[in-house]
């Protein structure tokens, strides 16, 4: 049995809202409220939800690329940060951990240095924590290019002379530059064409086999997740709210939300009939979140409870982990 490599513990990440011209502290917007997981070595895990419900933040704070409001992240038995006992592996720690946990973001222009070559993009960190001299590590990213699906006389060009598929290949090769453990993919083919999006999953694919890496990928895309990831979380205005196998959670959808989610998605044949579940109502504000259940405002099943109570998110019949009132 697999361990886990990274463990998640009632994980909160709070942005404050500033008001008025000393601007003064008047709530927070619950990006990321208390939610746990871990994953496995060599799993990828998904993280879905609609926009702005907090999985971008979640992969960043998980990093330490965010400072956390609230919670514990572990990796390889490793604490990283602790916010409830105060605390925080040291700078010179985290940079050296820096090697083991990197991230492939979801612009691939935005998140490449205009101003420095493909060789020194992917090379910066392999001299920057010592691992290669630069002959070596040069040798190196032509390798990366190569195993990224991109020719080694590529190494001199700037980021603006790629497209943006290419551009991403060459965010991926700096992702695993470092020969890494756990990557974080911050929904790295929304910004992709279609036609190319197959390609960049078809890569990461082949890197999460052939380096043995643990994944975190996040995507708004259900049907991408349902056959790339052996475990998937849905999220809800900064909090799971289902959490099971791709094959638990696409074969039986438990959550009213997840099972919402799921209805839109198109069907894989023409002939196959699927029944359309429309929330009412807008997505809360995470500023201003409900009380109790997070969902009851859309939720087609409210109770009572579900207005003043937090649903905990438990196995229902062995299966999937759901956090809903309807199964207590």
């Amino acid at each position: 049995m697999k361990d886990n490599l990274l463990e998640v513990n009632n994980l909160k990440k709070y942005f404050p809202v500033l008001k008025g011209v000393f601007q003064k502290k008047v709530g927070d917007i619950k990006a990321v409220d208390n939610i746990s997981f871990s994953i496995k070595r060599g799993e990828i895990f998904g993280l879905v939800g609609e926009s702005g419900c907090g999985k971008s933040t979640t992969g960043r704070t998980i990093l330490n690329l965010i400072a956390p409001t609230g919670g514990s992240v572990v990796f390889e038995g490793k604490t990283i940060f602790d916010v409830e006992n105060n605390y925080e592996i040291s700078d010179e720690e985290m940079r050296k951990l820096r090697k083991d946990m990197q991230i492939v973001f979801q612009d691939p222009f935005a998140s490449l240095d205009p101003r420095m070559n493909v060789g020194d993009i992917i090379s910066e960190g392999m001299l920057k924590h010592k691992i290669y001299n630069k002959r070596d590590a040069i040798n190196k990213t032509k390798e990366l290019l190569e195993m990224c699906g991109l020719t080694a006389s590529n190494i001199k060009k700037y980021p603006h002379e790629f497209s943006g598929g290419q551009r991403q290949r060459i965010g991926i090769a700096r992702s695993i530059a470092l020969n890494p453990k756990f990557i974080v993919g911050d929904e790295p083919i929304a910004a992709l064409d279609v036609s190319i999006q197959s390609q960049i999953l078809s890569l990461l694919q082949k890197l999460i086999e052939e380096l043995n890496l643990t994944f975190l990928f996040i995507s708004h895309d259900l049907n991408v997740v349902r056959y790339f990831c052996d475990q998937i979380a849905v999220m809800y205005l900064g909090s799971f709210v289902e959490v099971g196998t791709s094959e638990q959670l696409f074969d039986n959808p438990i959550h009213p939300y997840t099972q919402a989610l799921l209805s839109a998605v198109p069907a894989s044949m023409p002939s196959e009939i699927k029944k359309r579940i429309l929330l009412e109502g807008d997505v809360p504000s995470p500023a201003n979140p409900p009380e109790g259940c997070k969902f009851h405002t859309r939720c087609p099943y409210t109770k009572e409870i579900c207005t003043e109570k937090v649903p905990e998110l438990k196995s229902v019949d062995g299966g999937n982990l759901v956090s809903c009132h309807l199964y207590s």
